[in-house]
């Protein structure tokens, strides 16, 4: 299944071209190495009303599956992605984040400083990564496994079940 993403790069100097976005890229990358088609990418200040205003236009599209925020969801006072995807979300995917955080332990103690949440709007997958390209990518990769699955759910694909269902032994 090839799935429609959307990076949204959040860091104010970035924004203001003071420095380059390089976690975009560098989520970009390995979301074509999956195959999946990069239908949005874009650099937004660490403003609330800028935030939420681009993840609910992206979301109501009806043209993306899974929109990945980079930056944003450490302890600074100008870090409010999740406060703005929180804003946005009409249901909570706490495994997502959960999961990234338990990962990242494993490779850092600040994975615990991660305030990153995940969110479902409409039909469309908003997942909060760290702003460094390499965190970015590392907790991109831990749950790129079950996003397939997960738009599957969303569309109400009937096959989306299949792999749920027990064998019967005859």
């Amino acid at each position: 299944m090839s799935l429609r993403i959307a990076i949204l790069t959040v860091s104010d100097r970035s924004a203001r071209g003071e420095r380059a976005d390089l976690s975009g890229p560098a989520l970009a990358d390995a979301v074509q190495q999956l195959g999946w088609q990069i239908v949005r990418q874009a650099i937004a200040p660490d403003e609330l009303q800028v935030l939420r205003e681009q993840l609910s236009a992206w979301a109501d599209s009806g043209e993306i599956d899974v929109i990945l925020t980079s930056g944003g969801t450490g302890f600074a006072p100008r870090d409010v992605t999740p406060e703005a995807t929180q804003s946005v979300i009409d249901r909570p995917a706490p495994g997502l984040g959960e999961a990234m955080r338990a990962a990242g332990l494993h490779i850092t103690p600040h994975a615990m400083l991660s305030r990153a949440i995940a969110g479902i709007r409409k039909q469309t997958i908003i997942i909060n990564l760290p702003g460094s390209p390499k965190g970015a990518v590392e907790n991109f990769q831990v749950v790129a496994p079950v996003l397939p699955h997960a738009v599957e759910l969303l569309r109400e694909d009937p096959h989306s079940e299949a792999g749920h269902q027990r064998a019967v032994s005859s």
